[in-house]
């Protein structure tokens, strides 16, 4: 590493907070280096598909480390890929992703930018769609950009290998995704791409397509993907182990009361605006004999504060305090890991121990004596998707159970 400034220092220290890599961390020093000298911001590009109408905390991971580069003082490009959506992210995929319709497309990007608002200053916040350049292309402009990147290197990513490798299909199109998304950062003169660590094939794309291009390469910023409610998978809707943005505040609340208290550091570190040592002295707290409820309450707290107000917030606890605090829900509330989502509330009661038959866990739900997430069960048939789960029989047995799919 290159010596540093105290700006550029701190700009360091700020931006590797809780990322997974840093590609190249002195090229990237050199960069702030030479913005700090000059007065140029740098460019700092974020590409999302809008697959999906709505942002979960998932996605603000990445969407928090764009705030605070905006805060620096650089330039924050929030890059919607109406035109990659065309051909289907095939990144982590065992088969072939079914591209999104136009119509689908735009319905879904109306609402991104809005939701991303949420974290970033959309008033310093420069707004791309991909389609502006790629639609330009053209089929002759496409060939020339396949024709800078062989099979063999196409071949070298993990999900690609894997399919290959199983005789899963691969449709040529596939190809084309992470050249159209490298593409992206040779229009927009990218100084710096984040994206998930699953990106980071795509991302060091765009890095070689820009030094072709004769242009400086960008550097690579890839942030960890956040484990769902589950503690197991990614957060993903399509899992049920998620936490929407625009979900109610005292949804939003319980759901992150109902994380075990070791995902809570983590999703302090990556959610939370408190700094390093602010946490540290958390664990320390905790460590030496604090309730880490006390601290998930406190995270709760500032989550839906962030995406609703203080007051919303506030009320939150309140709505919970008396949902949960009221019931006695101790403590040291075991925790029971279950597949097969989704899955009957009997089954689970069963599976958790908190029945010791499938005819005790009925006559409890019939006698009005089973609650999840502190609301009475009245349907014995209820199924419960994946996601994590408070379930109750009576006033002294407590699971917090785990439904993955």
């Amino acid at each position: 590493m290159p010596a540093m400034s105290p700006g550029v220092a701190h700009a360091m220290e700020t931006v590797m907070r809780g990322c997974e890599e840093l590609l190249v961390a002195s090229e990237f020093a050199d960069k702030l280096t030479r913005s700090e000298q000059s007065g140029r911001p740098l460019r700092v590009k974020l590409g999302l598909d809008p697959t999906a109408p709505d942002l979960h905390l998932g996605h603000t991971v990445v969407l928090n480390k764009l705030r605070q580069l905006q805060d620096l003082g650089h330039t924050v490009i929030f890059l919607i890929g109406d035109f990659t959506a065309l051909i289907g992210d095939p990144t982590g995929r065992n088969a072939t992703r079914p591209p999104l319709s136009p119509e689908e497309i735009r319905a879904n990007a109306e609402t991104y930018f809005n939701q991303a608002s949420m974290v970033l200053d959309a008033d310093k916040t420069e707004i791309r769609y991909n389609s502006e350049w790629n639609d330009a292309l053209g089929a002759r402009g496409m060939i020339t950009l396949a024709a800078r990147y062989t099979v063999a290197r196409m071949l070298e990513r993990d999900d690609f290998t894997k399919r290959y490798k199983s005789g899963t299909p691969i449709s040529v199109h596939e190809f084309l995704y992470p050249l159209v998304q490298g593409y992206d950062s040779v229009a927009l003169k990218a100084d710096l791409e984040l994206g998930g660590t699953d990106q980071k094939f795509n991302l060091l794309v765009g890095r070689e397509l820009q030094r072709e291009e004769g242009q400086e390469p960008q550097c690579i910023l890839t942030m960890p993907l956040l484990v769902g409610l589950d503690g197991v998978e990614k957060m993903s809707k399509s899992k049920g182990n998620y936490v929407g943005i625009l979900e109610k505040p005292s949804d939003i609340f319980g759901k992150l009361m109902s994380i075990s208290d070791e995902l809570m550091w983590r999703y302090l570190e990556l959610l939370s605006f408190r700094s390093l040592s602010a946490i540290a002295a958390l664990k320390s707290e905790v460590a030496g004999g604090r309730n880490p409820r006390d601290v998930k309450v406190d995270l709760a707290l500032e989550i839906v504060e962030r995406f609703h107000s203080r007051t919303a917030a506030l009320g939150a606890l309140e709505d919970f305090e008396a949902r949960f605090k009221q019931g006695a829900i101790p403590d040291d509330i075991s925790e029971v890991a279950l597949g097969g989502a989704p899955l009957g509330i009997v089954s689970a009661l069963k599976q958790s121990g908190l029945a010791p038959s499938s005819a005790e866990a009925i006559r409890n739900i019939e006698q009005g004596g089973v609650r999840i997430d502190g609301e009475k069960v009245v349907d014995r048939q209820l199924q419960l998707n994946a996601g994590t789960y408070v379930l109750q029989i009576g006033k002294r047995k407590f699971a917090r159970v785990c439904i993955s799919a």
